[in-house]
């Protein structure tokens, strides 16, 4: 090989575009790297634009979910409800509480059981601090229980994949 092909690779390089082959033209001594790439560009023939043929499709298989990764997900997803769980009970005890709803069954269970001497008091069964605390302790269990039941579906996905090939699904560029 000459110092110029030695320098800048194999000397002159053949390609193929449009089904023409062409010759680039080999670095000469003192022409740059640079100076090659743009002499190659000018020896390439401009290739065909391609029709447009529609959006692009791909099929692809999922065959396998990480439980792990399902796992972290299922919990992150699961602390999430249960938050909006405790949030939506406290704005739904409040609305009810602003309507009176409370207020109104107290007097009608009071007008039930009567002046009997036993003394009567609904904000004692259906307070606050009582359905908040219930609905913290329901949040915390649903946290456990959808984390362990994500997880649990992630195993029996692999294994039913492993018999029947996963779940095929096709993706388009539109």
């Amino acid at each position: 090989m000459s110092a110029p092909d030695q320098a800048y690779g194999a000397g002159a390089r053949s390609f193929t575009a449009g089904g023409q082959t062409s010759t680039a033209p080999a670095p000469v001594a003192g022409q740059s790297a640079y100076g090659a790439q743009q002499a190659a560009q000018q020896a390439r023939p401009q290739a065909a634009a391609r029709p447009a043929s529609g959006p692009r499709k791909v099929r692809l298989t999922l065959s396998r979910v990480d439980a792990w990764s399902v796992a972290k997900m299922g919990f992150l997803v699961s602390v999430a409800i249960g938050i909006a769980f405790v949030v939506m009970i406290a704005v739904l005890w409040m609305i009810l509480d602003g309507m009176g709803v409370f207020t109104d069954l107290d007097r009608t269970v009071r007008t039930v059981l009567g002046e009997s001497g036993a003394k009567f008091d609904l904000m004692n069964f259906v307070g606050f601090g009582r359905v908040l605390s219930l609905a913290t302790v329901i949040g915390v269990i649903d946290v456990f229980l959808l984390t362990a039941l994500s997880t649990l579906g992630a195993f029996l996905y692999n294994i039913c994949s492993a018999l029947v090939g996963g779940v095929q699904v096709t993706l388009t560029d539109d």
